[in-house]
């Protein structure tokens, strides 16, 4: 009992910097050592992995016709850059913009011709969004995972297409219809339709 001596009904006040671990308890929401490391490690993995993917793709500003058309079709607003950009956005503030990440990166694993760059960027890919130790992990089902670590002996720019299809249509399904009913987007379709007829 040398390392806390307060009694138990001492509340410690709350601060980032915690002592080491305070319980035997791995769940998430204790305080212990281990969940600060592990949150450390989420950070510098997420502000150092995959640095090839840019903080938002290079893009026109959008007309309104075409921020219209996103709220038409889910392609629609997929095969924009600038649709992309607001809809990661919008993933952000739901915690799930790992999964615009990882689709990303197939789209663009799927142009190396480079067999060395493949088996790279396919390792980089299964590390951060496949590995059940990635705090990026994106929600698989079993075959697909069984799938990817078959392809993943010999990979090749297709490795992770059933992956990407099942994260697609997750997007589409929960993550879409929010979008259009978001701040995010009625605010952007507001101010672009707003400062089209000023011009």
């Amino acid at each position: 009992m040398s390392r806390h001596e307060t009694s138990p009904t001492t509340v410690q006040p709350a601060s980032n910097h915690r002592p080491n671990a305070c319980c035997f308890c791995w769940c998430c929401c204790c305080s212990c050592s281990w969940n600060e490391d592990r949150e450390r490690a989420w950070r510098a993995s997420r502000e150092t992995k995959l640095e090839t993917i840019p903080n938002c793709e290079a893009c026109a500003k959008p007309t309104p016709e075409e921020v219209q058309g996103w709220a038409q079709s889910f392609d629609k607003l997929m095969k924009s850059p600038a649709g992309r950009n607001v809809f990661r956005e919008f993933l952000r503030t739901e915690y799930s913009e790992e999964n615009m990440l990882f689709w990303l990166a197939c789209e663009e694993l799927k142009t190396e011709c480079n067999k060395h760059t493949i088996d790279e960027k396919a390792r980089m890919i299964y590390e951060d969004y496949i590995s059940i130790l990635s705090p990026k992990e994106v929600s698989l089902d079993s075959r697909v995972r069984e799938v990817i670590n078959r392809k993943m002996q010999e990979p090749s720019s297709h490795t992770f297409d059933d992956a990407q299809l099942q994260i697609y249509t997750l997007m589409h399904r929960d993550s879409y219809p929010r979008f259009l009913n978001s701040a995010i987007y009625k605010s952007l379709l507001q101010s672009i339709s707003h400062s089209s007829s000023e011009s």
